[in-house]
């Protein structure tokens, strides 16, 4: 193939661009090769393959058909109150778990009645629930005529909530304490309110210093550059090789131990990662513990365990380091739902925030007084969690805050569908359908990358000038710095093959590594774009020999 048509000054210009913008330019480019247009190199039969964005290509039925029956019985309901034309009253309470009860009998048929039977069966029986209580909770909430009370989160779905992320996120082994959730328009609204409200608060300051774990989900990056935090950032790298050529993306013990600085006030982790999609393992959370029981008591840690569901037996630092975590975690990617925006955070009720606030200085406490004197007679007793709720909604229209109601049914549906059988099995499906597309991706690509029991599989990150040098030498990887710039595959990528990826370093990840979401296109394409990548690869080294024979 032969070099791509972009200067080597313009690509410079364009790696400056964000990983998820520079990944629009690709498209474009991709599309052009695709559409065969003029002045471009590819052909009509160019198929764009775009595995740039992690927006999964499935989802989980069983759910959402349970929720669809939920809205018949919750129309019923409303029309038992107030019958006329297209005019409802709103659900009542009492009763409401034997009319249920008589509308599953009456409905055997009806698509997801079956599931919201058992959902609502389970949830009764582990959480010791009033029937009629969270009947009419779902049945109220599922047709939204009202504002959501408590604002936070629901009391049921907290309940419902909270016992799913102890299963999955804390391997069924909950820390000491309560666990307290804020429901969220998904994580990327999560991770908003926490920098917002730790600012607002005065537990961080404009310009102090914070570490981020990396790589790292690019937002974690460019927000603490934006001017309203300029916040001093500490890498901590994950940079270990399992042999030459082979990144295992595990944190060596010197970097961890940047986070004993007790200048560092904050630190953020996507555990498992996104790109490199690894749980941190054993000896990095001992490490952590050791930090914050002997030398940073008050290290906050941000951790967004979105694809925790993809590792067996996976457990949360909010499992580890309970008092000093802030776990956000989002529906999205495991039930194929990004759409519905369905995130929560949360923070155990013996926290280090909390602790903090206590112990502001006397002017200080003065003025966040002020800031949320409006809600209660003693604003200072007001928890940090309760204090993102207020300041999600600028404090003064904290009367109407809150994640909508049929979301939040949503997610309870989610939480219990995977409590069963039948939500077990769709793990399963799901963690297969990530392994076999990484394993037809490396097939085609013909690279290798280290063994690791702790991989999600969501993503995968390939370093290829590690690649280069463990295949021809590091003589081969010195030209291609030598003589091209990082994202030059990239870009050769999408203009001749229409395979669009992210670059790993915009992650800061390193500069020649690529992104590839194994979630959102069909398991063949994997090898196809496996085979482009090494096309890719085997161009450049077809130049390099040339190179040196010429030489």
């Amino acid at each position: 193939m032969p070099k791509t048509s972009f200067t080597r000054e313009q690509i410079r210009s364009f790696a400056q661009l964000s990983p998820f913008e520079l990944k629009d330019t690709f498209i474009r480019i991709a599309k052009a090769a695709q559409d065969g247009e003029p002045g471009q190199k590819g052909t009509s039969q160019t198929q764009m393959l775009n595995a740039g964005r992690g927006n999964p290509n499935w989802i989980a039925t069983g759910p959402r058909e349970a929720f669809l029956a939920l809205g018949h019985f919750a129309l019923s309901e409303s029309r038992r109150v107030w019958t006329a034309d297209d005019l409802g009253g709103m659900p009542e309470p009492a009763g409401s778990g034997a009319r249920f009860d008589a509308f599953v009998r009456r409905h055997p048929d009806l698509p997801g009645v079956d599931l919201l039977r058992r959902c609502v069966e389970y949830a009764v029986e582990r959480f010791g629930f009033d029937k009629d209580a969270f009947v009419h909770e779902l049945t109220d909430s599922s047709i939204g005529d009202n504002y959501p009370v408590p604002d936070r989160v629901l009391t049921h779905t907290e309940q419902v909530v909270r016992g799913y992320l102890a299963d999955e996120l804390f391997g069924g082994r909950p820390p000491a304490g309560n666990l307290s959730l804020f429901a969220t328009e998904g994580g990327t609204a999560a991770m908003c309110y926490i920098f917002d409200s730790l600012m607002k608060n005065g537990i961080l300051r404009k310009g102090d210093r914070i570490a981020l774990m990396v790589p790292v989900f690019t937002p974690y990056i460019e927000i603490p550059e934006l001017d309203t935090y300029a916040f001093d950032v500490v890498h901590v790298e994950a940079s270990r090789f399992a042999e030459t050529g082979v990144r295992e993306w595990r944190y060596p013990e010197e970097e961890i131990e940047k986070l004993a600085d007790p200048s560092v006030k904050l630190v953020c982790v996507v555990n498992p990662s996104n790109p490199p999609s690894l749980a941190l393992g054993e000896p990095v959370r001992t490490q952590l513990r050791e930090i914050v029981a002997t030398r940073n008591p008050n290290l906050l840690i941000v951790t967004d365990d979105v694809y925790g569901t993809f590792v067996e037996g996976f457990r949360s630092l909010a499992a580890d380091l309970p008092r000093n975590t802030l776990l956000v975690y989002s529906y999205s990617k495991h039930y194929g739902c990004t759409g519905h925006r369905l995130g929560v955070i949360g923070l155990n009720d013996d926290n280090v925030v909390d602790e903090m606030l206590a112990n502001l200085p006397a002017a200080e406490k003065e003025r966040l007084n002020r800031r949320y004197g409006t809600l209660s007679l003693e604003p200072e007793k007001i928890r940090f969690i309760d204090r993102l709720v207020a300041d999600s909604r600028q404090v003064a229209l904290n009367h109407t805050a809150g994640l909508s109601l049929p979301q939040q049914v949503m997610m309870v549906l989610f939480s219990l569908f995977d409590l069963l059988e039948e939500g077990r099995a769709y793990k399963e499906r799901i963690r297969g359908i990530v392994r076999r597309r990484l394993g037809l991706l490396l097939e085609g690509a013909r690279m290798k990358i280290a063994d690791d029991p702790l991989r999600a599989a969501y993503y995968v990150e390939l370093d290829l000038l590690a690649e280069a040098e463990r295949v021809h030498g590091k003589d081969f990887a010195e030209f291609l710095v030598k003589n091209y710039e990082p994202v030059d595959p990239l870009f050769r990528l999408a203009e001749q093959t229409g395979v669009v990826l992210l670059n790993g370093g915009g992650f800061d990840g390193p500069e020649w590594s690529v992104r590839v979401s194994l979630a959102n296109l069909d398991d063949l394409d994997y090898l196809k774009i496996g085979h482009q990548l090494r096309r890719i690869f085997d161009d450049y080294e077809e130049e390099w020999r040339t190179a040196r024979a010429a030489g």
